[in-house]
Order: structure tokens, then sequence, then C-alpha cells
């Protein structure tokens, strides 16, 4: 409990000249009562006095702090008086008392008053912070200064707890912070639960596992010391190590927004223990687990191992045709010369692995790692498009119509693939529950891969036709699209990147157009809306960063001051960067944000940008077409969001940024 949500400025008086001390326990009991604490300001009083009568509260360096435990106290409560002249109130040391404390404690087990009372001893303890209360001129300045001592306090007890914490390996909590990208929200949650638990006074250990692999790993005595643990994911986290431990799963966003919930959630106890294997979906019910959560989860666990093949094979693919531009126009673009093939070699295998990873991937998730051998062969069956006619027609000996035959499924089919091989592999493992105990060893490595694999095979080789039809439409749909469609569907892609900015609609839009991306047969359609994914993807940063330089009278200087990181991130299509602001003020900043990224991503398509590399925002500028015109969208659309933006915000008082500029 902090001291400052007991002390209010109206019960706080500067100068007081009580004349004897049972004038100024008078004075500080009638301050309380101002606060509206007491119910019956006699007793109060009473209890005051009788606590007075025990031995004097007076104590070291010129401070007394009475205080009463009653049933006529409502709620707890802290008055202050200064006393300039100082008055007798029965120091030890026979010095006056110049600086007067009153605690208010119900009659409760709790014992509230001597949580206060230690908290103001060990502040009041230093010399120079008692001299700065009594020299404040207004109550203001008064509670500026018991503030910022209190937070020194606090910080550094947390930095010495932490420490002795981070030396035995044992935290107060533990935590896992994940996101599908990697990129932002992780290190978001994992500093939003750092700064509260080092507010709230709690050691924290925050294992992050984003795009570098997992950083500040959590050791099994960091776990085994723990009270229990938060995972604030939106993707599936190994639990097993957490095994007997309490643990509380939810989302990231949670970890950005709420992390103090969370951490009470294991600080009091109310979260459950986990027991084993396929129980995380029911750890935290409270929290919405349901159905459609578990399903996104699982989906972005694939994407999430999906994303550096597309990335990293998209890029080397658009720098393949950016070294071959004497060939543009050509049915050789890309790979005349030995280094552009080099280039386009290289990036296409490394695109290629994109459904199977997805597929494998999503299965994993599902069940472990007994799903990840079907779900990598039932992603490569939906890249490949294998089916029964294919099987016909290879027998048959007509390996022309056999290839012909094969159409792949496309995006659609590894999906399929993914969730059906995961929950066959649930169900082949509840199959094998009753075989005898001795067979244990050989189901991981020959029952469950034999089984799982032929099964999603034989589904594959029966459902690809149907995934082949429906991508062949779809493709057909998309290339025969005018400027007018191909606009409209830029600008929708464009607004949902600012939806949730990194949550379900961002990473939709996301996956959506890289699909798109991969597909080589829409030829530039794909591209043009990958283009307006990624110009879309980058607004909201540049809305708050135009805004808040543009428009200081809407902003606090500490805004304004984040705000020029969001130029950064804006550039390098970090849509996240915008979140704090976002969550701040979310009437606001949301609408205005999806409103520039509609305008930029059907502006992008208008202009007919396109972009063969999936992400990079603008430092893969040169490989994307009409580049100029892409800038020209991305500048516009920030612009009119930040204005939208602005427009709504009310414009701060002079006072107020006078105030926070110093």
């Amino acid at each position: 409990m902090r001291i400052l949500d007991l002390l209010k400025p109206e019960a706080i008086k500067i100068g007081g000249v009580p004349k004897d001390k049972a004038t100024a326990i008078d004075q500080m009991v009638d301050l309380m009562a101002k606060e509206g604490n007491l119910v019956d300001v006699a007793a109060y009083k009473k209890a005051v006095l009788a606590r007075e009568q025990e031995i004097s509260t007076a104590v070291e360096n010129g401070v007394a702090i009475p205080h009463g435990k009653s049933d006529a106290v409502k709620v707890p409560g802290l008055a202050a008086m200064t006393v300039p002249g100082g008055v007798d109130f029965g120091s030890l040391d026979g010095n006056p008392t110049t600086l007067v404390f009153l605690i208010a404690a119900p009659n409760t087990d709790d014992n509230v008053h001597l949580q206060v009372l230690s908290r103001l001893s060990q502040l009041l303890v230093d010399p120079s912070v008692c001299d700065r209360l009594r020299a404040a001129k207004s109550t203001d300045e008064f509670l500026n200064v018991l503030s910022s001592a209190e937070e020194a306090h606090v910080v550094a007890e947390h930095d010495k707890k932490e420490e002795t914490a981070r030396k035995a390996g044992s935290f107060d909590v533990v935590a896992v912070t994940a996101c599908p990208t990697g990129i932002a929200h992780t290190y978001m949650a994992a500093e939003s639960l750092e700064n509260k638990a080092k507010e709230m006074g709690v050691s924290i250990k925050v294992e992050t596992q984003g795009a570098g692999g997992a950083k500040n790993v959590l050791s099994a005595a960091d776990v085994a010391g723990a009270k229990g643990v938060v995972i604030a994911a939106d993707k599936n986290v190994d639990l097993s190590r957490f095994d007997g431990k309490p643990v509380y799963l939810t989302t990231v966003t949670k970890g950005i927004q709420e992390p103090e919930v969370l951490i009470n959630k294991i600080i009091k106890g109310e979260a459950a223990v986990y027991e084993g294997a396929h129980q995380a979906a029911t750890i935290s019910d409270e929290e919405g687990e349901g159905a459609g959560h578990v399903i996104y989860k699982h989906l972005m666990n694939g994407v999430s191992h999906m994303l550096p093949f597309v990335i990293g094979g998209g890029i080397l693919t658009a720098l393949a045709f950016l070294f071959d531009m004497s060939a543009a126009g050509t049915s050789s673009y890309g790979s005349s010369t030995t280094f552009a093939l080099f280039f386009k070699t290289i990036g296409s295998e490394a695109f290629g692995m994109m459904l199977p990873i997805l597929a494998g991937y999503i299965a994993m998730s599902i069940a472990d790692r007994p799903g990840l051998a079907p779900g990598f062969v039932g992603g490569l069956f939906a890249k490949g498009g294998y089916n029964l006619s294919f099987l016909s027609l290879t027998v048959a000996g007509d390996t022309e119509g056999a290839a012909a035959a094969c159409i792949s499924g496309g995006f659609l089919a590894a999906l399929f693939a993914g969730f059906a091989a995961g929950y066959l592999m649930l169900g082949i493992e509840k199959m094998c529950q009753g075989m005898p105990k001795s067979l244990e060893g050989i189901k991981p490595i020959l029952i469950y891969p034999l089984l799982g694999v032929f099964a999603i095979g034989a589904i594959m080789f029966l459902l690809n036709p149907l995934f082949g039809a429906i991508n062949t439409g779809l493709n057909g749909f998309l290339s025969g699209m005018g400027t007018t469609n191909l606009v409209l569907l830029g600008a929708v892609v464009g607004g949902m990147m600012s939806i949730d900015m990194g949550g379900p609609f961002n990473k939709a839009a996301y996956v959506f157009s890289t699909g798109l991306l991969a597909d080589a047969t829409l030829g530039s359609a794909g591209q043009i809306v990958m283009a307006s994914c990624m110009v879309g993807g980058m607004v909201p940063p540049l809305v708050i960063a135009f805004s808040t330089t543009f428009f200081k009278n809407k902003w606090t200087v500490a805004d304004r001051n984040a705000g020029v990181v969001n130029y950064v991130m804006g550039l390098s299509f970090i849509s996240e960067g915008a979140i704090p602001f976002a969550a701040a003020d979310p009437g606001r900043v949301i609408p205005s944000c999806i409103i520039g990224s509609a305008i930029a991503g059907g502006l992008s398509a208008l202009f007919g940008c396109y972009s063969p590399a999936p992400h990079g925002g603008a430092w893969v500028i040169a490989v994307i077409g009409n580049p100029v015109m892409f800038l020209v969208a991305l500048v516009v659309g920030s612009a009119i969001g930040a204005v939208i933006l602005s427009a709504w915000k009310k414009t701060l008082s002079p006072e107020l940024n006078g105030v926070l500029a110093k």
C-alpha cells in the first residue's frame, strides 16, 4: 500500500500552530474527518489518545506518528501537518515535534496501520526528506516531496530484492511473453510486467520468446523458487517445465495492458496448478480461452515459424529481380544472370518451405511433437497438389497429364493440413492409450509417425482436388480484378493492419497477403496486395509520430518524446509502435489509424505499387515497384490519420505543458 494512496491534499495542513499535544491531535483528527474516513470522530479520537497514553508516538528527526485502530474508521487514511514552531509531543530526546502524521486504520486482522507505520518510518528516517517536508510551502509541494521519496524507496527496495532473488534463483513471480512475430508485443509485455512489478515491490523474471530466440531464459531454480508463472502469449508455449506450479495463461495483450492484474493472480494464489500436458487451454477460463482463441494460437504458432522463411526468401527473391533489371519484361526476368539466379534460387527454396512449415507447426502446437511429421507431410501435399488422378495417370505412364493434374491447394490447403494432422494425432494418441506398457517406447518413434503420416497423406490425396479448385478460382478472381476492385481490396487489407496493430486482424491481413504473394500464378496482383498490406502496417506509428511532432499542444512532453521513436517503427513496418498510444486513448487513436491505413493501402493499389518482399518497410524500397508513389501513399495516409487524430484530441492547458516541460 502506497502512502500517497492514503494521504489526500485536504488532509494536509502546512504551518500548523497547536499550543500543545492535545491541540495537535484535535487538529489532526479534524483533518482526518475531512477525508471522510471516519464514521465516529469521537470514538476514533479516543483510540488515538489511548494509544498515546501507552507511550508517546514521537520519534527521531522531530517527527510524531500518532495512530488509532478502531471500528470508528471506515477506510484507512492518513493526515499530515507541519509545525514550524514545534510542539511538545513527549519525545524521548526532549526535542520539539515539527512534523506530524496521523494514521487511521479499521479494526481488522490485516493491521493496515502497522504497514503504513513501517513505510512512513522507513521514509522519515532520512533527515533530508523530513527537512524538505517541513520546508514545503503548499500541499502540492508536500505531496511531491513525499511521492519522490517513496518512489526512490520502492525502487531501491525492489532492486535490492531482485538482486537477492537473482543470486538465490528465487523470484516472487516468473513469466514468459511471446507473440506470433516475436518483434514488438513480446518485449512490450515483458517491459510492462517488469515495470509494474518494480512499482509493486515484487521480484520478477521474464523470459521473452522473440524472433531472435528465447532470452533471459528461466532456469529450473527460477521456476522452483517462484510462487507461480504468468504466460502472456499468443502462441503456444511449452508448459512441461512448469508442471506442479501455479500457472496463469493469458494473451500477450493482457500482459501489456493489465500487468498488475496478472501479477496479483500469482501473488494472491488465484492461479490454477498446472498438472501436465493438454491442460493449457483450461488454465485461465476466466480469460475467455474459448475455441476461437485456441485455434488462433495454433494458427499463430504456425505463422510465427513460417515468417522467417517468408521474409528471408521473399526479400532474397526481390533482390534477384533488382539485380536483373536489364531483363525486366522478359520471361527470364530475375534469373538471366548467374548472380540474379543465385539469389532467386536461395529465395525460392526458402519461400517454398512456407506451406510445410506452416502446417507442421500448427500440427505441433495441437499435438506436440508427434504432430510435427504429419503436419510437414500434409503441408508438402498442399504445396504439390498430389491427388488420386495423379496416381492413376502416373501408373498409366502419362507423366505430362500427371503433372498437370497436380493443382496446388495453396495456403488454404496448408491450413487444413496443419489442423487436420494435429487433431488426427490427438485421436491416434487416444486410440493407443490401451496398448501394453511394453510398447510405450515405440509409440513416438514408430506407431505415431507411421499412422499419422499415412492418415494425413490419404486425406490430402482425396481432398487436394477440392482445395486446388478453390485456389484456382481465387487466383482467377484476383487476377481478373480491375483497378477499382484492387484499390478496394488494398484499402480493406491496409485498414485491417491498424485494427489491432499486431493482433488477430493484423495477422489475418498479413497472412492473407503473404499467401497471395507466395502464389506465382497470380503475377502482379499478389504483389500489389502485399504492397497495400505493408504500407497499411507502416501507417499507425507514423500517424503518432506526425501528430506528436506537428500538433505539440495535443500531447504531453513525455508523449512527444516517445513519438519520435515511431518514425523508425513506422518506416520499419512495425505497427506495434502505436500500441501504447492506442491503449491510452483507443477511441481516437485506433479509428484515426484505420482511416489512414485504409487510404494508404488504397492509394498504393491505385498507383500500381507492388512488393515482391513481404517485410522490411522503407528499408526494401529499392525492390518495391513504383517506389516514389508508394512513399506518397504512405505519407498521405499517415498525414490524414494524424490530422484526424489531432483534431479529435483535446488541447492541453499551457499550465500542464509548462509543468511537464520542467
